[in-house]
């Protein structure tokens, strides 16, 4: 990108314009997600230095405090103790002398390893510098690190920046670090161009090369980005995963991301398996990673959004939000290890039941509008069957927009199609269906899909297959209905209101 930065004090007004909480102050604004992460205002992409302490969940954020396109790159900053309910705070990192603030993460140092102090926030970033870009010497992508003292407030730049000069790779980026106690060391997963290198420090300040991986594996559309490397149980045996993202080159265009489950012994990565799989196969969660300092819990989030169109979606003050925050835990299918995510637990105290059957016969039709209608778009459902059959979950507007979720017995897969779900005008390829395989060999069938009136994220066989997408709806949902071959029983029908206990938007009623 051509642009060229703003003067700090600017950068400041900026800043100072976008604190304070979420929701509150942006009631009325239309495709607002309500439970969703958005900055009150200007471009956000990827998800960055996601770190918990002391009770607090810190999400930074690739951000634009100039515009509501692609800038010169900032970390925005947002809390939250519950991980819904955010409070957007001043920008944490701005541009300098040595380029952009791409993306990165955030460790705490107890041991003070980097002699910054017990318990520092250390910031791992990359530097992207544009005259050196400009130059055409491969050269202008490098690692970076700053720390906070006081839990995140305030951060100042290592004055030995950078920790990790480029090499000679065009796309050197997206340092994702975490502590390998086995070995007493810091690893940094680092994305380089068509694959992955691993590095390794006593102190994040001196880095050492220990290998790399994926140059032959995987999906290759696209150039390989914001990788996370991280271990879980399965069985009482540590099994690790390897996320990559990719763009272009998602299973449903654009951009996506992939997963590798394997070993890894502080040196290398050693996959246990080499099929294509995907976190999410909706076009919609991209640049995802996880919390640092949860200890076994693993949190995901990714950014829901897509390259192909982020640029010209319909919004207004901003542009882009974040999935809910999600649990990641594997399961074993086939002999292969494969990721669930599901909706964190702290969602079950904003859920209000409003709709609740089992066995229900549904002719070919069960109509479930007189519960959805009051809930402006905002809404968990949930249904299963004891066997497998085609379903369709179809919501309406007043609008005559339809949006269409569900499951196709014949191609034994799940999809979204948002082909009729709003306004789709900004981008030639946005009105699709979108298709995932069934991982899942249950013979019972299960969705649990949520829906903050312009996105929904569905979760099938408990988080097995993901999906999620955004559209743009001109009003709110408030028809729905589930359509099942004839004879086809429901085991279970649930409908949940989302409340955040935020003022009521009326903006769509006449």
């Amino acid at each position: 990108m051509k642009n060229k930065f703003i003067r700090p004090a600017i950068f400041l007004l900026y800043s100072l314009f976008s604190i304070g909480t979420n929701a509150q102050s942006t009631k009325g604004e239309k495709y607002r997600p309500a439970f969703h992460f958005s900055p009150k205002a200007h471009w956000m992409n990827d998800p960055n230095g996601m770190v918990y302490y002391n009770g607090v969940y810190h999400l930074f954020f690739q951000y634009h405090p100039g515009g509501t396109t692609w800038g010169p790159m900032h970390w925005g900053h947002a809390t939250t103790r519950d991980l819904f309910n955010w409070e957007e705070k001043p920008i944490a990192l701005y541009p300098d002398s040595l380029g952009m603030i791409f993306s990165g993460s955030t460790v705490i140092d107890k041991n003070n390893t980097a002699g910054f102090g017990k318990n520092a926030m250390v910031a791992i970033f990359t530097h992207h510098n544009q005259k050196i870009e400009e130059a055409k010497t491969g050269l202008h992508q490098y690692q970076s690190i700053a720390y906070s003292i006081d839990e995140g407030a305030h951060w100042a730049k290592y004055k030995g920046n950078p920790v990790l000069p480029n090499p000679g790779i065009t796309d050197f980026r997206d340092p994702k670090v975490m502590w390998f106690e086995q070995g007493k060391k810091w690893i940094m997963t680092l994305a380089t161009k068509d694959r992955i290198t691993f590095y390794s420090s006593p102190n994040l300040k001196t880095w050492k090369r220990e290998s790399e991986f994926g140059a032959n594996l995987g999906a290759h559309g696209g150039v390989w980005e914001c990788p996370d490397l991280f271990p879980l149980k399965s069985n009482g045996k540590t099994v690790w995963v390897l996320l990559v993202s990719i763009n272009p080159g998602g299973p449903n265009g654009g951009s996506a991301t992939q997963y590798f489950t394997g070993s890894f012994d502080g040196n290398k990565f050693t996959p246990n398996s080499i099929k294509q799989k995907w976190v999410d196969y909706g076009t919609d969660d991209y640049a995802g990673v996880t919390w640092s300092n949860t200890g076994d819990r693993k949190i995901f989030l990714g950014w829901m959004n897509n390259w192909q169109y982020a640029n010209q979606v319909p919004t207004k003050a901003w542009r882009g939000a974040m999935t809910i925050p999600r649990e990641l835990s594997l399961e074993n299918v086939g002999n292969d290890y494969y990721l669930r995510s599901v909706p964190v637990k702290e969602i079950a105290p904003l859920l209000k039941s409003v709709y609740n059957s089992t066995n229900v016969s549904t002719g070919k039709e069960l109509n479930l509008s007189s519960y959805i209608k009051p809930l402006n778009g905002k809404f968990k459902l949930e249904l299963s069957l004891a066997k497998l059959a085609k379903v369709d979950i179809v919501l309406e507007n007043r609008d005559k927009e339809q949006l269409i979720i569900g499951y196709d017995e014949k191609n034994d897969s799940y999809f979204i199609d948002r082909r009729s779900a709003g306004d789709a005008s900004f981008e030639k390829g946005f009105a699709k269906k979108h298709v995932a395989p069934r991982i899942s060999k249950s013979k019972n069938l299960k969705l649990s899909l949520i829906l903050d009136e312009t996105s929904v994220e569905l979760f099938s066989d408990n988080g097995l297959t993901a999906m999620t997408d955004i559209f743009f709806p001109n009003s709110y949902w408030d028809t729905l209905k589930i359509r099942t071959s004839s004879g086809v029983k429901l085991s279970a029908v649930s409908v949940w209101k989302i409340d955040l206990k935020k003022p009521v938007d009326n903006r769509h009623k006449k």
